[in-house]
């Protein structure tokens, strides 16, 4: 049922990175089977979590990423969002997928950004308010014991109702079922041993569930959570591209794991909403032979030029 899902969070990693590492980390799960797929997400998730999976490919470096940033900067002045400016501690507003799940609420901001998944910004919003009008804003257990097409019928107007429906109510039954209610809010919050939760640890139990893919976390690790964590969309994996950011044959789940590890934490949260921003309106770096301006593409001309010179 969720394949198609998680063929578009995961794709087709290299088996040669999921056996390097082992964690302690253990995610508590009352009468969940364990699906392949689930699995497979957390195998490749620990491998992933300390180093990049091209190990001698040495971009970005740090001062290629703040170029990066101050070039997007000035070409989006609009779009210079800071973390005070969307804090998930104090936005109350709707969630959005501009924001991708800038929301306080951790299964609020999980639904928001599955919802957000293959469609336009303004199709997905559309989906999360006509949800939230149909049960009520965070009425998770309405959600997730109303027949099927009472949700498909809510989030119609965001594309893919049917699939993301299901990926929806089974979440939330999975949340329910293993922590008794339906809450993620313990992720926010101290642990156990007095600390806050690690990324990792995060990242292990947000992916546990089917239909959340390394995107869909690290979204809301970055805007729910507050974390500097990196999302890779389409938009952002074909820049990575253009850019040389990234072998030639990395997939979106190995570049989404590189550039996490590459890029400088304060730069994240700002690449990720600028390069978003740059992919959807950029004429330019949308084809290779288009002869639109681009900014980026004439970044990577002299950066080449000066190495020669």
């Amino acid at each position: 049922m969720f394949d198609d899902v998680l063929k578009e969070t995961w794709g087709n990693a290299p088996s040669s990175y999921t056996n390097k590492m082992s964690w302690a980390v253990t995610i508590k799960s009352q009468s969940i089977s364990e699906s392949p797929h689930r699995a497979k997400k957390q195998k490749l998730l620990e491998s992933y979590a300390s180093e990049s999976p091209f190990l001698n490919f040495p971009h970005p470096t740090p001062s290629e990423a703040l170029a990066v940033f101050d070039i997007l900067s000035k070409a989006h002045p609009h779009h210079i969002l800071s973390r005070n400016f969307l804090s998930p501690k104090t936005n109350t507003n709707a969630n959005s997928a501009a924001t991708c799940g800038n929301v306080p609420n951790v299964i609020d901001s999980l639904i928001g950004t599955i919802l957000s998944q293959n469609t336009s910004g303004k199709n997905s919003s559309g989906a999360k308010a006509s949800l939230d009008a149909a049960f009520g804003r965070n009425n998770f257990a309405a959600i997730a014991s109303a027949p099927r097409e009472a949700v498909v019928e809510a989030i119609r107007h965001g594309g893919l109702a049917n699939k993301k429906a299901a990926t929806i109510q089974k979440l939330l039954q999975s949340i329910e079922e293993r922590h008794g209610g339906y809450s993620l809010q313990h992720l926010a919050d101290i642990g156990k041993d007095g600390k806050p939760y690690s990324d990792i640890e995060i990242m292990k139990e947000l992916t546990s569930y089917d239909g959340v893919g390394p995107k869909t976390a690290s979204c809301v690790l970055m805007f729910c959570l507050g974390r500097d964590s990196f999302a890779v969309d389409t938009h952002i994996f074909r820049l990575s591209k253009v850019l040389g950011w990234v072998p030639p044959d990395a997939d979106r789940i190995l570049t989404q794991a590189h550039l996490d590890i590459m890029l400088p934490a304060e730069l994240k949260y700002g690449l990720h909403v600028l390069m978003i921003q740059h992919g959807r309106t950029c004429k330019g770096c949308k084809k290779v032979e288009s002869s639109a301006a681009c900014v980026l593409r004439d970044f990577v001309k002299e950066s080449r030029v000066s190495k020669l010179s």
